[in-house]
């Protein structure tokens, strides 16, 4: 009896110092003196223009927190909550956010260029002319995202979710979409320019005015798909599916229409 009372006592001692220290460190966070607050509890709170530089936040709670114009250069986000975050103007580069939750979060004109965000939920977030290039985004979740504007040149793709993303003026030059279900997407006036999209299910995707030079669509579904004012000069239609898909005043490929 007096062993599991004396265990009882150290196990509450243990808990009450563990959270002294979490206290602690969320404390020296705030005030300046430490980059270290690695699951602490900051939700809501205004950090705004804060510098953050290799801070270590991993599975932390920023949820709806204020990072407007904050330098989180190589921060350490992996796990963290940001959903409903406003991250819009703050320096992200480098980040590693793997399998954050920046669902619904402003990111409007953040540089993210190398961040790596795999696997992170980025459902509804607002990317507006984000910058985006070389980021890692395999298995990232961008259903229903805004990105117009972004610039995602040489960003890995690989297994992101897209369904519902406004895309519109979007950068995607020579980027590699093969085999991507892009149905639906609003991609006007996106630049395109030698993307590969061998074998991408475009049906109902709308292109109008995308720049398309030099793109490969071998053997993708363009059914339905409006390449409208599209420049396809140079591209690869061949073995495409093109039933109900618009071309009005495109520049299209020379001989497209016997392939």
């Amino acid at each position: 009896m007096r062993r599991a009372v004396e265990t009882a006592f150290a196990v509450a001692a243990l808990v009450c110092v563990t959270g002294a220290g979490w206290a602690g460190d969320r404390e020296a966070f705030l005030a300046g003196t430490s980059m270290s607050c690695e699951a602490c509890d900051l939700a809501g709170l205004d950090l705004a223009g804060r510098e953050l530089k290799r801070a270590k936040l991993e599975a932390a709670n920023l949820k709806g927190a204020t990072l407007i114009d904050a330098s989180l250069f190589r921060a350490a986000l992996a796990h963290a909550d940001l959903s409903g975050a406003k991250l819009a103007g703050a320096n992200l580069n480098v980040v590693d956010a793997k399998w954050a939750d920046l669902s619904g979060a402003d990111l409007s004109n953040a540089l993210l260029y190398e961040a790596d965000l795999s696997g992170a939920n980025l459902t509804g977030a607002n990317l507006q002319s984000a910058r985006l290039g070389r980021a890692r985004l395999g298995q990232t979740d961008l259903r229903r995202a805004i990105l117009t504007g972004a610039d995602l040149t040489a960003a890995r793709l690989a297994g992101t979710k897209l369904a519902g993303a406004t895309m519109r003026a979007v950068k995607l030059n020579g980027q590699n979409l093969r085999d991507m279900d892009l149905r639906g997407i609003d991609f006007a006036a996106a630049d395109m320019v030698e993307a590969d999209l061998t074998g991408a299910d475009l049906r109902g995707a709308d292109l109008t005015g995308v720049d398309l030079f030099g793109a490969t669509l071998h053997g993708a579904d363009l059914r339905g798909a409006k390449f409208d004012g599209a420049r396809l000069t140079n591209a690869i239609l061949s073995d495409t599916q093109r039933d109900g898909a618009t071309f009005n005043g495109a520049l299209m490929p020379m001989g497209w229409e016997k392939e």
